[in-house]
């Protein structure tokens, strides 16, 4: 009889019911993992509870817990910096002069960082954190495959969301999901036609493209115009040689005019920005001149305090006492200035930009490896970081949880695959086939 693979823990443990049990509790955990990254794109209350669930799973894996390593990992840049930002958080309440409600209003979205420790260690001993990436992949093309039936049949909502094809939440949310997806799925394709399985690389090139036509076609964030080329730059510089590069964006070039030519709602979403400016200059309120004067405002407010910040919870009452007297736009008020970098300097000036940069930068070369979990947590990061141009990406809460959740279980993956790579180094040559690392896939540059 075959014996299944056993879940790691010190090989000291001893628990009534043996490594079995444990095994049993990994699964029940992992599936719970899963069944959340599948909820998130649908339910930030689904969400929520499940991720909750998934917390509580872990509580009876703390006699396997490792408290050395666990310590290790928290020393790391990957771990440290998120934690610091939190205490820099916790620490900003102490100086900001806004009422308390708003200091913990705005301190709320950084607790999620917490998680991602978590989540590495965990699925550093976990071998199914592709399950959590597969759940996630899976429900965004429901989501998208709903999103089409909803727009010739808007009855069909599943909640009362301001745009047509948007079956839940925002459009916003849902671009931020289909981008990361088409991109993901991109080495793939490729890797799946190469082994001549070309049933799964259709399927799987028929769902890039249903992401990217709903994009073109039915409903699109406009910031998914900046991220979405630099995403393929990325996979252009990790799977392609120069010669196919160039090819790949020509051939995006020529999709981009076909879809100029054939998308009234595209043409109309990149007209509404040279529309949106012109009302700008006249004190008329619109999306991008709102965005034009936050980011104004909030780098006068970072000249004011540019050290420390004014506090966490500050940027509401800074925007509140400019706007007195004020008319139009300028009279606009906020908590959120639709920038990741000058939400961070208001609230924590120099020192939390210093702070937000070397996390992003830790979690880029935690993924600077090859294979899976390196491929989807690097493009996590990439797109947070360029989304953040132009919302407050890592605070908000569906696209902050895709960024934790992408970091903490990729990396965790990724520190697992590390790890057997360097047992595989120590064993004799004759014996690395059997200690070779298994369920990581690499991708070969096309």
């Amino acid at each position: 009889m075959i014996e299944p693979a056993r879940p790691p823990f010190p090989s000291s443990f001893t628990a009534p019911g043996g490594w079995r049990t444990v095994a049993a509790r990994f699964l029940v955990a992992d599936l719970l993992a899963a069944l959340a990254a599948a909820a998130l794109p649908w339910s930030t209350t689904g969400f929520t509870v499940l991720l909750g669930f998934w917390l509580l799973s872990l509580i009876p894996l703390l006699p396997i817990l490792d408290v050395r390593a666990f310590r290790r990992l928290l020393a790391r840049p990957i771990c440290l910096l998120p934690l610091a930002l939190v205490a820099l958080a916790v620490a900003g309440t102490l100086w900001a002069d806004s009422p308390w409600p708003d200091r913990l209003r705005n301190f709320s979205p950084l607790a999620k960082l917490l998680v991602i420790p978590v989540l590495l260690y965990h699925f550093q001993r976990s071998q199914r954190g592709a399950w959590v990436l597969i759940a996630f992949l899976g429900s965004c093309a429901v989501l998208m495959l709903m999103s089409w039936i909803v727009l010739f049949a808007p009855e069909l909502k599943l909640a009362a969301t301001r745009n047509d094809g948007v079956p839940v939440k925002n459009y916003i949310d849902q671009s931020q999901e289909f981008a990361l997806c088409m991109v993901a799925l991109a080495p793939f394709v490729i890797a799946l036609f190469r082994q001549r399985r070309h049933a799964l690389a259709a399927a799987g090139a028929a769902l890039m493209l249903g992401f990217l036509a709903n994009m073109a076609f039915v409903v699109s964030a406009r910031a998914a115009l900046v991220y979405i080329p630099v995403l393929f730059a990325v996979f252009a510089v990790m799977h392609l040689d120069a010669r196919k590069a160039v090819l790949l964006f020509a051939g995006l070039a020529v999709a981009a005019a076909t879809i100029w030519f054939t998308s009234p709602y595209l043409r109309a979403r990149i007209a509404e920005v040279a529309s949106d400016y012109q009302d700008y200059r006249q004190n008329i309120v619109r999306p991008t001149g709102q965005r034009l004067e936050y980011w104004r405002k909030s780098l006068k407010f970072f000249a004011g305090s540019p050290v420390i910040g004014h506090g966490t919870g500050s940027t509401r009452q800074l925007f509140e006492r400019d706007a007195v007297g004020q008319t139009g736009l300028a009279a606009e008020v906020t908590r959120n200035p639709h920038n990741q970098t000058l939400n961070v300097a208001v609230q924590w000036g120099a020192m939390g930009i210093v702070v937000l940069y070397a996390m992003w930068l830790a979690h880029l070369l935690l993924f600077r490896g090859k294979g899976l979990a390196n491929w989807i947590g690097l493009l996590v990061v990439v797109q947070n970081i360029v989304s953040s141009l132009f919302n407050s990406h890592l605070f908000d809460f569906h696209e902050g949880w895709m960024y934790v959740m992408g970091v903490g279980v990729a990396g965790g993956m990724s520190l697992a695959a590390g790890r057997r790579a360097g047992a595989a180094d120590a064993v004799p040559p004759g014996d690395k086939a059997a200690a070779a690392p298994s369920g990581h896939s690499t991708f070969r540059r096309a």
